[in-house]
């Protein structure tokens, strides 16, 4: 038996996804080879404080139908500190050196974790971390950059507009309706898991939206309504990236909502493969690698469609840390293409080494 990976994986973050992020690392935990992995939990909660969690798998628990949150721990406060060759942990309350861990797993959905600031944090540390780099991270999160950058590539999008919390009263319902039909989709350009999202078909409704979504970020992304299935795709690698089977979600709520993807085990129905001709499927499997690819992803994603009756496929969005709960897409549908639960962490820890060793031969000085 070789030497164990010590294994750092945060959860939680200053982010609206909070509750997702813990249910997320519990079942990374559960499913973790414990031969192959020594676990070290940091939580990050609310306020932004980090702490590490030793045995803290019954602090993960959720309870009365809700999803958990983490409460820190004042005595177990944490901070990496840069060392020679790399970094290492550092209980802050007393100073005591906890060692290094040899890869970080950033499972922090939203803000403060998936838009690239953790990414940069660890990359200033030097030390190898599953998922997207800054740059793919970063686009990825913001909804108007995102489907910019697509549009450019030539990629089928949604049609939609941009609204900021300063132009606010120059983006009116009547102008946004005449342009993009109705209803609309009202969204936080930098959010996920539905969180802050709204459906609109008149004025107040939009309002109200706004109001809604401005609390979570400054700037908002109005969409037309896609008439369409939901597909999804998973993507897997560095350079050279695999796709999933496809799956479809057919939401049992209005639409596809936080308490659907989340609390609610009956919110949606998941079917997986989706039932689509094989040329369609392997089309969504192009697109979605080529999707990966265009905003300079790594590690993982998963990509969102709208099969139209048309057989137009339409990207909605891509999500550079996805959802790992019992009931999330991205691990059901590796699983369904013959990647377990627990093999796809290993081959994701191994992308996250792979990619380090990599960036450490380039140059940094002259």
């Amino acid at each position: 038996m070789g030497k164990k990976i010590r294994l750092g994986i945060l959860f939680g973050g200053r982010s609206a996804e909070h509750e997702v992020s813990v249910q997320s690392a519990r079942n990374i935990v559960d499913a973790l080879d414990k031969d192959k992995y020594e676990v070290v939990l940091i939580g990050i909660d609310k306020q932004g404080q980090w702490s590490l969690n030793e045995g803290a798998l019954p602090l993960l628990e959720s309870g009365d139908g809700d999803l958990p949150s983490f409460e820190g721990n004042d005595e177990q406060r944490v901070a990496f500190v840069s060392e020679s060759g790399g970094a290492e942990l550092v209980r802050t309350s007393d100073n005591a050196h906890l060692g290094a861990v040899d890869v970080v797993f950033p499972i922090l959905h939203g803000p403060f974790g998936e838009d690239g600031t953790v990414q940069g944090m660890l990359k200033l540390f030097d030390l190898p971390y599953v998922g997207g780099g800054v740059l793919g991270s970063a686009v990825g999160m913001d909804k108007d950059v995102m489907k910019r950058l697509l549009r450019d590539a030539g990629i089928l999008i949604g049609d939609f507009r941009c609204v900021y919390a300063h132009t606010r009263d120059r983006v009116p319902f009547a102008s946004l309706s005449e342009a993009l039909g109705v209803p609309l989709f009202v969204k936080p350009a930098n959010l996920g898991s539905s969180v802050g999202i709204s459906k609109v078909s008149d004025a107040r409704e939009y309002e109200a939206a706004l109001d809604e979504a401005f609390r979570y970020d400054t700037k908002v992304v109005v969409e037309a309504n896609i008439a369409g299935r939901e597909i999804e795709c998973a993507v897997l690698g560095n350079e050279s990236p695999i796709a999933s089977v496809p799956g479809e979600v057919i939401p049992r709520h209005e639409f596809y909502s936080y308490e659907a993807k989340y609390i609610d085990e009956h919110g949606a129905a998941l079917e997986i493969p989706a039932d689509l001709p094989f040329e369609v499927a392997q089309d969504v499997k192009d697109l979605a690698i080529e999707t990966f690819q265009v905003l300079c992803c790594e590690g993982m994603a998963r990509v969102d469609f709208f099969l139209t009756p048309d057989d137009r496929l339409v990207l909605n969005e891509i999500n550079t840390i996805p959802g790992f709960t019992r009931i999330s897409m991205f691990p059901k549908l590796f699983e369904a293409s013959g990647i377990s639960y627990s093999e796809l962490i290993d081959r994701l820890v191994q992308l996250a080494i792979e990619r380090h060793e990599r960036d450490v031969k380039l140059k940094t000085s002259r």
